[in-house]
């Protein structure tokens, strides 16, 4: 039993209802990103760069290390895949030399918007669902 002044009973079917819609799309966006061509894993690293916050399409190992919550050297071992792939491109930082700065080669461009195009419609159904549980609830 809840106490008074704790979580509610609302909170707990809240939250439950938003990880389940989380990890369905998870589970299916997983699958139309590999369809695309692409692994989850470089799928959030071509978005993560293409989505940077500041709109310079460019985020350094530093920033993609805290936007993927990975260890700078799992980070540095993705982008050598994808670089090796051709899907990014390393470059130096303007500011500071020792900073690399990743960005999308054309391929990568193309496999990411292939990738967003066919989870659209999941990222779409997400929001509604989860906007329809926050009022329901």
């Amino acid at each position: 039993m809840l106490e008074s002044g704790s979580i509610t009973k609302g909170e707990v079917l809240q939250a439950a209802e938003f990880r389940r819609q989380l990890r369905r799309f998870l589970a299916h966006g997983d699958a139309g990103v590999r369809r695309a061509g692409l692994t989850p894993q470089r799928y959030l690293l071509l978005l993560a760069v293409k989505g940077a916050p500041d709109g310079s399409e460019t985020r350094s190992i530093g920033q993609l290390s805290d936007d993927l919550q990975l260890a700078q050297s799992s980070v540095t071992e993705l982008v050598d895949r994808a670089e090796a792939a051709d899907l990014v491109v390393r470059a130096t930082g303007d500011a500071d030399g020792r900073t690399v700065l990743v960005r999308l080669q054309p391929a990568g461009e193309e496999r990411l918007m292939t990738a967003l195009t066919v989870v659209r419609a999941e990222r779409e159904q997400l929001l509604e669902r989860l906007d329809r549980a926050r009022h329901h609830l």
